[in-house]
Order: C-alpha cells, then structure tokens, then sequence
C-alpha cells in the first residue's frame, strides 16, 4: 500500500547489524554460547531439532555459569567473561572431538 519494500528491508537490516554490533563491543565476543547452547540443549533434551526456548534458556545458563566461575575464581585477577566462555568452549570442543568417532 504504498511502502517501499526494498528500502524498508534494506533500513531493518541495516538497524539489525548495527544494534548487534553495538552489543558485541559492550559485551566482548562471546560466540562460543551461540554455537555450543543449542548443542547442548539438543543433547540435554534428546530431541533431533532444539526449539528456539530451550536454546535460549541453555544460552542464560552457560553465560551464569561462567560468569559465576570468574567470580569465584580463587584469584585476585579479573578475569573477563569473553575469557571465560572461550575456555569452558575450548574444553567442550575437546570433549566433542574425542567422542566423535567420524572424523
């Protein structure tokens, strides 16, 4: 009715990329979480295809534990989330590779 399509799609995804790169720099680049937090929820919950939900809710829950583990660290250093998330994924890597038999 008179909308323009194209420069509407063009302007939600220029808004899209900026609104996430606004929040990678406030946050840092934890994108273990986005990759690992469905992986998990579909072995959690033994199911072939991971409902955006239960993604989401592992998601919040690995981000609290690591950031509850570099709370807790019995260090004195400050050690930055994004730090955390890259070794709790290092090690979940690790783990994947040695189980899979199909390499």
């Amino acid at each position: 009715l008179g909308v323009r399509v194209e420069a509407s799609r063009l302007t939600s995804m220029a808004a899209a990329v900026g609104l996430t790169a606004v929040a990678t720099a406030a946050v840092g680049p934890i994108a273990f979480v986005a990759l690992a937090a469905p992986q998990l929820a579909a072995r959690l919950t033994r199911s072939v295809q991971v409902p955006l939900g239960t993604g989401a809710l592992m998601g919040a829950a690995l981000m609290v534990a690591c950031d509850l583990l570099t709370q807790r660290l019995p260090m004195t250093v400050h050690v930055p989330i994004g730090l955390m998330t890259g070794l709790v994924g290092g090690c979940y890597l690790l783990w994947l590779v040695t189980r899979s038999r199909s390499i």
